[in-house]
C-alpha cells in the first residue's frame, strides 16, 4: 500500500492523529519506534539543524530533497512534508510533486505566504491573493497520481485578517482540491471550536510550545473537532535543552558522568539502529 493510502486511511479513521516533527533520519526513527501513525518534516526545524539560520525561507528544495530521502529510507510510517510556499514558479512544484510521490511521501503542506515566508507564529507574515494559493494548489492536485500524495493546504490569514477571512479561505482551498485545511496559529479554545465546525473537511491544528495558540490536549482537540495536530519542534527543543546541559555538565566537571544515567548505553544505541542486522548481512559477503 501506498504511503498516502495508509494517511488517507488515518483521515477516514476515528481518531485523532498525533504526528510529532522530526528533522532527521534519528528523530524520524524514534517516532517510528514509539508508535506514532506518521512524522512531520517541519521546515523550522530543519532550516535550524540543516542551516544553523532561524524559519526565514533559506532551505533550498535540494536540501530538502535529500533530507526527504535520507528519511524516507529510514522509516516507513506515513511522511508528511513542509514545503513552505512551493520552491518558486509551477514547475517547480510540478518537479516536487513527481519526485516525491516516487519516493512515497504520504503528504505535502503548502501555505498562502507570500515569498520570503516567516514562522507561523511570528508577525509579518504576509499573503498572496487566494487565486495564487488556489494555483499553487492546483498544480499538486493535477499533477499527482490519482488519489495520490495529500495536500495539507495552510492559511495564515488569522494573524491579520481574522479567524473568519481564514475559515473562508480554507474552504476555498478545499474546494480547489485540498484534502486537509490547516489554519495556522488561533488564538483561544473557542477560535479551534469554531474553525473546526466551520471548515468543510479534516482540519489539521498546531500544538507549539509558547506560540500564539493555545497548547491543546488530545481530549480537548478531540472535543473542537480537530482531526490531526502536529508538535513541529517538540523535539528539537528537548534536544537542544538537554544537550545544552550536557555540555554544560562537561565543561564544570571534565566529565559526562553525571549525565550517564540519561544516555542510551551503547549498546541500546546502535540498537536502535538495527546495528546487528546490517552486520549480519555485511558478514554473509565478506
Amino acid at each position: 500500500m501506498r504511503s498516502c493510502e495508509k494517511f488517507r486511511a488515518l483521515l477516514a479513521g476515528p481518531n485523532l492523529i498525533q504526528i510529532p516533527g522530526v528533522y532527521d533520519c534519528i528523530t524520524a526513527m524514534m517516532v517510528e519506534q514509539t508508535g506514532f501513525p506518521a512524522v512531520y518534516l517541519t521546515g523550522s526545524g530543519m532550516s535550524l539543524t540543516l542551516t544553523g539560520q532561524p524559519d526565514l525561507n533559506t532551505v533550498s528544495y535540494l536540501e530538502l530533497r535529500q533530507i526527504v530521502q535520507n528519511i524516507r529510507g529510514a522509516v516507513e510510517i506515513p511522511m508528511v512534508v513542509d514545503i513552505d510556499t512551493g520552491f518558486g514558479a509551477p514547475l517547480n512544484l510540478y518537479r516536487l510533486v513527481k519526485e516525491f510521490e516516487r519516493m512515497d511521501i504520504a503528504a505535502v503542506q503548502i501555505e498562502d505566504q507570500r515569498n520570503p515566508k516567516k514562522c507561523g507564529h511570528e508577525m509579518g507574515r504576509k499573503l498572496v491573493e487566494t487565486d495564487e494559493m488556489v494555483r499553487r494548489i492546483k498544480t499538486i492536485y493535477d499533477n499527482r497520481e490519482k488519489n495520490g500524495i495529500v495536500i495539507v493546504a495552510r492559511t495564515d490569514a488569522r494573524t491579520g485578517m481574522g479567524v473568519d477571512e481564514a475559515i473562508r479561505r480554507a474552504n476555498i482551498y478545499l474546494e480547489a482540491g485540498a484534502d486537509v485545511a490547516f489554519v495556522e496559529s488561533p488564538e483561544s479554545f473557542d477560535e479551534v471550536k469554531k474553525i473546526a465546525a466551520e471548515v468543510k473537511g479534516p482540519v489539521l491544528f498546531n500544538n507549539v510550545e509558547g506560540g500564539r495558540s493555545p497548547f491543546l490536549s488530545c481530549e480537548e482537540l478531540e472535543t473542537a473537532g480537530v482531526k490531526c495536530t502536529i508538535y513541529p519542534n517538540a523535539l528539537t527543543r528537548v534536544v537542544t535543552k538537554k544537550c545544552m546541559q550536557l555540555l554544560g555538565t562537561l565543561k564544570k566537571s571534565g566529565t559526562t558522568e553525571p549525565m550517564w544515567n540519561e544516555m542510551l548505553s551503547h549498546k541500546e544505541l546502535w540498537g536502535m539502529f538495527h546495528h546487528d542486522e546490517w552486520v549480519a548481512i555485511e558478514n554473509k559477503y565478506i
